[in-house]
């Protein structure tokens, strides 16, 4: 894990966000790239010195939250990007492999009802990297255990996995797996890859309506240090991914969330 973005929105919590991302990078020995997104209107009609305006905007604010973190020896890399959030996103995951993404539930979102706001909700729901959703004000701490919670046990590519095999590694920690049978399950889903055992340290096998049902049920029993999931067509998300915004009434954890890739 040698390279972790950062989005940066305009909500409070950016700061405290993009500090837990360096502090994790400082311990890991990684780099941070930080990323302010700026939509550029169409230059008829005169425009060109609006858009010179709102990329000025969002230097701006980066440089007000770099100025607030500290960097710890860490090399973060801040960048203005125009256009649409997942188009940019997606240009620099082309320039610079990213490892994982660490987001704030609610980048530009106030309302207090809401767990993760449309660009987030978004973000999670439409790209492909590895996401570590953290708590609004969290502080760093090396999580010593993980509930890692799926309905289908096949993970066909190691990479799919490379996030908890960082975090085990570099950690120590332990990775307590909930595979869910829930109605839709087959017998392939029943089945665990090799590439998952070598990294579980505790497996239960339980039976839920669906993975998301399973997680709230056993969520105490475990009291995990990080929630890990799949971000699979048809898991976990599943009907939470019907629109962006997620409020707090339907899922939210005061724990950090790590969102793995789906399997094409």
């Amino acid at each position: 894990m040698k390279n972790i973005l950062v989005p940066v929105g305009s909500s409070a919590n950016a700061i405290s966000n993009l500090q837990y991302a360096i502090d994790l990078a400082q311990s890991i020995n990684a780099n941070v790239y930080v990323v302010s997104v700026f939509q550029e209107l169409s230059k008829v009609g005169g425009l060109s010195k609006v858009n010179s305006i709102l990329k000025e905007e969002s230097e701006n604010r980066l440089d007000e939250v770099l100025s607030q973190v500290e960097r710890k020896g860490v090399q973060v890399i801040a960048h203005p990007i125009k256009g649409e959030v997942l188009e940019g996103i997606a240009r620099i995951s082309k320039q610079v492999p990213i490892d994982l993404m660490v987001l704030a539930p609610r980048s530009n979102s106030i309302k207090e009802e809401v767990y993760l706001g449309k660009t987030s909700g978004k973000l999670l729901k439409q790209t492909n990297i590895p996401i570590l959703v953290v708590p609004e004000g969290a502080k760093f701490q090396p999580p010593k255990t993980m509930l890692m919670a799926f309905k289908n046990g096949s993970f066909e590519r190691d990479e799919l996995l490379e996030a908890v095999k960082q975090f085990k590694q570099n950690f120590g920690t332990e990775v307590n797996v909930l595979h869910v049978e829930t109605p839709e399950t087959t017998e392939e889903m029943k089945s665990v890859t090799d590439n998952l055992k070598l990294l579980q340290t505790s497996y239960s096998q339980v039976e839920a309506a669906t993975t998301f049902q399973a997680v709230i049920e056993y969520f105490q029993q475990f009291n995990p240090d990080m929630l890990c999931v799949v971000r699979r067509k048809r898991g976990f998300f599943k009907k939470l991914w019907e629109k962006n915004e997620i409020h707090k009434r339907e899922f939210h954890t005061s724990k950090p969330l790590l969102v793995l890739p789906v399997q094409e």
